[in-house]
């Protein structure tokens, strides 16, 4: 895994967390298709960094000592405007 404070990875988890919040809106809040997306998210992105995509599993892992409070900030950061960034996307979309 790359360090949670490589550009790759913080893209990784903007991505991440983009498409995981635009599948809880496309799907209507089916569990199923969450969880798949959440599968595939953690398949495809786990290696690169970590798949947190959720706050709370950020603040998790900081608390494992598995990042730094820095790296808490920018990962939370990236995923609040990546969950905002969807959160947009849908609605100009409908």
């Amino acid at each position: 895994m790359t360090t949670p404070s490589s550009p790759v990875a913080v893209l990784a988890e903007f991505l991440g967390t983009f498409a995981l919040v635009t599948s809880i809106f496309v799907s209507g809040g089916n569990a199923l298709v969450i969880g798949g997306t959440l599968a595939l998210i953690v398949f495809a992105l786990g290696s690169i960094s970590g798949a947190n995509v959720n706050p709370a599993v950020s603040l998790a892992a900081f608390l494992n000592g598995s990042m730094t409070v820095g790296e808490l900030i920018v990962y939370i950061g990236v995923q609040l405007a990546g969950g905002a960034l969807a959160t947009l996307v849908y609605q100009l979309m409908g």
